[in-house]
């Protein structure tokens, strides 16, 4: 960013930031590792997945976060009987006042700004391959005709953990295309306490809209523009190759481990969110702290164990921790 720009950039920056958490905090209770996930990702243009069990508020959050945007939203319920054309839209056959027909597309519930698809893996792998090309093409194919979705563009996917009932893992292909994956967890004892409180008052909380589509867009482009030094861009690739265990700096427990390692979309994965980390820490460049708290949650559904690893039960988060620890910096 030009020198002149950069605390006037900054400051707004962190402004409406601190604005959109303090909404979602009226509502949502916890967690804001979660929180400041899933804002990184929305403002670096990214898709989001997150994963817990029932009832721990991950679709009010990003309800929520819809309506401090003030975007187009919609919610999909991921079912095994949803079909592609439920999701993606059809061609519907018109009849006019004369008589004549005509066919016109009706747009389905993907084309709106923020998608919620909840539970998405309850749903078929048709229909997960779908979702997979809005989510990594940005349009929808019916017919011979292609539909260009609206912009900013995200999915928010909610899953339920694999060990589940009525289950389907995401294709690796989709999964490569989340550009985080966001681990909610249990509230504390206290959050329970101040989660009954608020869910149990006869007020209700009426969150205040932030911003809008100019405003996305304008944070965007300010974190496109944050410096990365050019070692700190290669220890991140550092990391990423690390995680391939054909690789000689790969560690051994990454050699024992895994079967498949993270593509060259995680690495910018890495770099884009922590531009935005690092803006939403009022800072004007990228440090070591802002790359190795985005490598965890872009790596965690990247990496792909083999079946000692899956027999052994080995932490993704704790073997990419390790991974990192073992990088060289210089």
């Amino acid at each position: 960013m030009a020198a002149t720009d950069t605390d006037k950039d900054i400051a707004r920056f962190t402004e409406l930031t601190r604005a959109l958490r303090d909404e979602i905090r009226k509502v949502f209770v916890g967690q804001d590792e979660v929180v400041d996930g899933v804002l990184t990702c929305v403002i670096a243009g990214g898709h989001v997945l997150l994963e817990g069990v029932p009832g721990l508020g991950k679709t009010l959050l990003i309800r929520t976060l819809a309506q401090a945007l003030d975007l187009q939203f919609s919610r999909v319920q991921f079912t095994p009987d949803l079909q592609p054309k439920d999701i993606i839209g059809a061609i519907q056959l018109i009849r006019d006042d004369n008589g004549s027909e005509r066919r016109v597309f009706e747009p389905g519930p993907l084309f709106s700004n923020i998608v919620l698809a909840d539970e998405v893996n309850r749903a078929t792998p048709r229909t997960q391959s779908a979702l997979l090309e809005a989510m990594a093409e940005y349009n929808v194919t019916v017919g011979r005709e292609t539909h260009r979705l609206p912009s900013p563009y995200f999915v928010l996917a909610t899953q339920n953990p694999l060990e589940q009932d009525g289950t389907y893992p995401l294709p690796e292909a989709q999964l490569d295309r989340f550009m985080y994956k966001l681990i909610v967890g249990y509230p504390t004892l206290e959050q329970l306490d101040e989660i009954m409180n608020r869910t149990l008052s006869p007020s209700k909380v009426e969150v205040k809209r932030v911003m809008g589509r100019d405003e996305v867009l304008e944070l965007r482009d300010v974190s496109q523009r944050v410096g990365i030094a050019p070692s700190l861009q290669k220890f991140a690739l550092r990391v990423l190759q690390a995680t391939h265990p054909l690789e000689k700096s790969a560690p051994d427990l990454v050699k024992k481990f895994v079967r498949e390692g993270a593509s060259p979309r995680a690495g910018q994965a890495i770099l884009a969110s922590a531009r935005v980390r690092a803006l939403m820490r009022g800072e004007p460049m990228v440090t070591e702290q802002d790359i190795v708290a985005s490598a965890v949650p872009a790596l965690r559904h990247r990496l792909i164990l083999n079946f000692e690893g899956e027999a052994e039960g080995v932490n993704r988060d704790e073997l990419i921790r390790h991974l990192i620890e073992k990088t060289p910096r210089t």
